[in-house]
């Protein structure tokens, strides 16, 4: 692949997941059974940060299942599909940080959906959990894959065949 066509892919990438505004979030129920559900997010120095309320039934799994999957996708009507256009997916440990000292990540989260919105989440029980992602990939169309961190500052190029490195050092 060409560095001008990855290059383009990563600023598409890039793009993508700036204009985000919820996650789709995966873990296991108490039964072992996948556990899906959508919370507000924004990202701040490598990390996602979701803010969920304590009443919701995914708090409890995420909060007694840390590792999580995050997908990130177009938009909600899309999740149901797996070919989903754009879509990039890490693996990340999830802990519950409180509300307390993060008053960066709230401004992010006023910015993004607005200050009144955020206001009345934080009068009432909501948490805010932090999210390291230790892997990701993101897929743009229906073929090229790339194996990224969730800055994009590492993208190498995947083989769709067994998801090989393209070019193995």
């Amino acid at each position: 692949m060409k560095q001008l066509d990855k290059e383009k892919i990563k600023l598409q990438y890039l793009t993508f997941a700036a204009s985000l505004k919820t996650i789709m979030l995966s873990t296991v129920d108490g039964d072992g059974q996948p556990f899906i559900s959508y919370a507000p997010f924004v990202k701040r120095d490598g990390k996602l940060y979701v803010y969920i309320s304590r009443i919701a039934h995914h708090f409890r799994h995420i909060e007694n299942h840390p590792t999580v999957d995050a997908m990130l996708i177009e938009d909600e009507s899309q999740s149901a599909n797996l070919f989903a256009r754009q879509r990039a997916r890490f693996v990340c440990t999830a802990v519950n940080v409180g509300n307390e000292g993060y008053e960066e990540v709230f401004e992010q989260f006023e910015l993004s959906f607005g200050k009144g919105m955020i206001g009345m989440l934080r009068g009432l029980d909501f948490s805010l959990f932090e999210l390291t992602a230790r892997e990701g990939r993101y897929v743009a169309g229906f073929g090229q894959a790339f194996d990224i961190d969730l800055a994009g500052d590492r993208f190498d190029h995947v083989a769709r065949d067994g998801h090989k490195p393209a070019n193995p050092s």
